[in-house]
């Protein structure tokens, strides 16, 4: 098997990671692979915003669980109430993409950079995970004030996120996948 397709394979989403901060190096490699995905006519109507400030992110953790306890859903807000509850997994990097609201296609697009992120951070043993959880953080004016300081371009809607860093652990167990779910017409 190739290289790209032992990285696909093998790639996990990570939950536990340890608190040392992933290289500039790294991070930049990282990024070129996300800037180098497919988009619809190379629009590049995406944002990316990297965050590894440890205080920023504690921050919008705070904002997310206040968020999640005033939403209305019974099992988001009983999860925000958990003490420990930490919607990055703890992870020294976040990378938030946004898109551009008035783009056809651009979710697509977006979906493309955040797996060619997480593929490009598995080959360099770096663990992620693609979350949408973090969206409640936008759903407050505390948490559009945290938008403006991220300087996420007016107009730019949060799509997901992917949380970067050194795996604690082993990688985690492959869940078993069904072939059923293809179908050939020949």
């Amino acid at each position: 098997m190739n290289e790209t397709l032992t990285v696909i394979k093998n790639r996990r989403s990570v939950r536990t990671y340890k608190p040392a901060q992933i290289s500039d190096t790294e991070l930049q490699t990282i990024m070129e692979a996300a800037i180098n995905a497919p988009n619809a006519m190379n629009q590049q109507k995406w944002h990316f915003t990297v965050i590894q400030d440890k205080g920023m992110q504690d921050r919008m953790v705070k904002v997310i669980k206040e968020n999640l306890k005033n939403s209305g859903i019974e099992f988001l807000a009983e999860r925000a109430a958990i003490p420990d509850f930490n919607p990055f997994y703890n992870a020294p990097t976040n990378i938030f993409i946004t898109a551009d609201e008035n783009t056809m296609f651009v979710d697509i697009d977006c979906g493309l950079a955040a797996q060619n992120i997480m593929l490009a951070a598995a080959s360099l043993n770096i663990g992620s995970c693609i979350m949408t959880l973090p969206m409640f953080l936008f759903s407050s004016e505390k948490g559009l004030g945290i938008k403006k300081e991220l300087c996420i371009p007016d107009g730019y809607r949060y799509v997901c996120n992917i949380t970067l860093g050194y795996r604690a652990g082993a990688n985690p167990e492959a869940k078993p996948r069904s072939k059923a779910v293809i179908n050939y017409v020949k």
